[in-house]
């Protein structure tokens, strides 16, 4: 395999030379590109693309879309589409794919795409990788992909690697223009499985603790004790997802959250249906079940004032030991979630002064 440019954990934090050194840690966003109700794909875009700019604005690190298919409520199933949407109206904060199902795809068409990306925005891609379809049977059918595809999941992994490193003399096949572009790629997981591939290739490791919290705690012990540096990394680094939902007051950021708690509700019920406003009982929409179920999932998500959430996510940075944070904040109206954001950004240090974010909120 043709070489790749080493990069250090302090290289990946030295990206955001911007944030704050006074900040808990460095933040970063993952956008669920949701379409609520009353609206529509274009609309959910356009947010993604604007919070992204107010993102970068606050101190965050990088923002990521993921690859979801027949979700009418999730907008980024072309994902490398609305990376390229979102970069397009940013300078400098990292965009990225958190994740690209690999088993869906070929890795040299993505090794194309992410390239292409890469040259047009050059230092600010990211691509993150899953091994879960990222949907049901019946739509991976429709996406020409085995269900067995997953199993070469690490061998497609090595693949896409060296199409994204500089070609070697006489290779009979290059991703054009993506070789020698040496896109950082990340292990996804929630699971003992990513936590040992990202060791075993010495790659950076973020683990969706935002729905699948129960193995987050022995998946980062394994991958820090079994990491092999490699010419990408050469010590481990470890990114934790988290939801949090953040307002001025804890009953109000309470009332945002159940729009996410309904939305698990809704995934138990077999409904995917539109992002739906909060509501004042979400007692009264749930089952006994269902919010057992969905408590579990969310088990790990922050949620009220700005001194809750400060301390929820001291809390969670001393238990995991995480480099990094990538927030959630699922809130149906657009500028409810843009100050949620923002809360977040000021609570860990990564913000400006909030008369500062404020006037840019309104000009922006």
């Amino acid at each position: 395999m043709p070489p790749l440019n080493k990069r250090s954990a302090r290289a990946f934090r030295a990206d955001a030379s911007h944030i704050l050194d006074h900040r808990l840690t460095p933040l970063s966003i993952l956008d669920l590109a949701r379409v609520t109700e009353g609206a529509d794909a274009r609309a959910a875009l356009d947010n993604a693309r604007d919070l992204a700019a107010h993102a970068e604005r606050w101190g965050y690190r990088r923002i990521w879309v993921a690859e979801h298919h027949n979700m009418p409520g999730i907008a980024s199933a072309a994902t490398s589409i609305v990376i390229a949407h979102i970069a397009a109206g940013t300078r400098s904060i990292r965009v990225g794919a958190g994740g690209i199902m690999l088993p869906n795809h070929a890795p040299y068409v993505i090794a194309e795409q992410f390239g292409t990306l890469e040259r047009l925005f050059p230092g600010r891609i990211d691509l993150g990788l899953g091994r879960a379809p990222g949907t049901d049977q019946v739509t991976l059918r429709a996406l020409r992909r085995a269900p067995e595809a997953a199993e070469s999941f690490p061998q497609d992994v090595l693949e896409l690697q060296a199409y994204l490193a500089p070609a070697a003399p006489g290779q009979r096949i290059q991703a054009v223009p993506a070789a020698g572009t040496d896109v950082p790629i990340w292990i996804l997981g929630s699971s003992h499985f990513g936590a040992m591939l990202a060791a075993e290739l010495g790659l950076p490791y973020a683990f969706a603790s935002h729905f699948a919290p129960d193995l987050l705690l022995p998946a980062l012990e394994l991958y820090r004790s079994r990491f092999k540096p490699s010419k990408q990394l050469d010590h481990p680094y470890a990114m934790v997802g988290v939801n949090i939902v953040a307002a001025e007051t804890g009953a109000e950021a309470r009332r945002l959250a159940t729009t996410q708690q309904m939305a698990f509700a809704n995934i138990f019920r077999g409904a995917r249906g539109l992002s739906q406003p909060p509501i004042d009982d979400i007692e009264s929409y749930w089952s006994p079940a269902e919010k057992a179920q969905a408590m579990r999932m969310l088990a790990r998500s922050i949620i009220g004032s700005p001194g809750t959430v400060r301390a929820g996510m001291e809390s969670l940075l001393a238990e995991t030991r995480a480099d990094e944070l990538i927030v959630v904040s699922d809130v149906y109206e657009h500028a409810a979630r843009l100050r949620s954001f923002e809360i977040i950004a000021s609570v860990a240090g990564a913000g400006r002064d909030a008369g500062s974010a404020q006037s840019e909120m309104i000009s922006g």
